[in-house]
């Protein structure tokens, strides 16, 4: 599908075409400069310019003949791995638990690295919220986006997940209150309970779902059926789940037993971004 198609079939203005190439770059990862330009419907000189200024932007990063998102600001240590699994299942999921966002709410993102997916789909199309994390790579990938407040919440940084945990972070979330809360988890059991390998994150976790009005849990399809150490809290009816196409059949019929909400996101397997 050409992304830069518009109602009366005329070439689009410069900011769209920028914000076209930022969308087609997030979900077909790596392109060719000519197959950029097919997808907006601009010509090679015009997507060469634009490059350049998405790149003085740090919104991509030109390589060879092409392009491509640019990383976070930073290192993201021992998080940067786990993020590179599964990863076109978790854009399919943050595209989708992206729909749910409410502009003007506040809206808690946790350390997840399907959420920080989520974190860098904001970041391609802003819309003024009040954004609370307790994750660093979060809160550097949204810290410079315009319509957005972001508060990163104290602790004791946890580099595995490069998350803040503990006591000071427990303290924080027990005077705050949430409109929104896009949770992650390690694993989910044949308990149909959430579990982590931190008992630290699990608190933490825990404290989240207390604290947050509308809960939406994002997981790709290999969390489920396995346990982990430390058990944050059942499924339930108030957590609306966002996962992909993968989803084992045993466990939609569990979810529905339980009455929670499943969204399926589908992604195409030689999908590289």
């Amino acid at each position: 599908m050409n992304v830069a198609a518009n109602k009366g079939g005329k070439a689009l203005m410069k900011d769209d075409r920028l914000s076209a190439i930022r969308q087609h770059l997030y979900s077909h990862g790596f392109s060719h400069i000519q197959t950029i330009a097919d997808a907006v419907g601009a010509s090679l000189p015009t997507v060469r310019r634009d490059l350049l200024a998405l790149e003085a932007e740090g919104a991509i990063v030109r390589t060879h003949g092409g392009a491509r998102i640019a990383d976070a600001t930073g290192t993201e240590v021992a998080f940067e791995l786990r993020e590179q699994k599964n990863l076109a299942a978790k854009r399919a999921i943050a595209d989708a638990a992206f729909e749910e966002l409410v502009p003007k709410s506040t809206v808690f993102l946790d350390a997840g690295t399907t959420v920080l997916q989520l974190a860098r789909r904001l970041r391609l199309e802003p819309m003024p919220l009040s954004i609370f994390t307790n994750c660093v790579t979060v809160a550097q990938v949204l810290m410079d986006v315009s319509d957005l407040r972001i508060t990163l919440i104290g602790g004791q940084l946890r580099p595995e997940n490069a998350s803040m945990v503990g006591p000071i972070a427990e303290s924080t979330l027990e005077r705050l209150w949430f409109d929104q809360l896009f949770l992650g988890a390690g694993a989910i059991a044949d308990d149909t309970c959430l579990y982590s390998l931190d008992e630290h994150e699990a608190r933490v976790n825990e404290l989240m779902l207390a604290r947050s009005a509308k809960k939406a849990l994002l997981v790709d399809s290999s969390k489920f059926g396995h346990r982990l150490t430390y058990r944050v809290a059942p499924l339930n009816s108030d957590l609306k789940i966002f996962t992909d196409h993968k989803l084992p059949i045993e466990w939609r019929a569990r979810i529905n037993n339980l009455g929670s909400s499943v969204t399926e996101a589908p992604y195409r397997e030689s999908e590289r971004r």
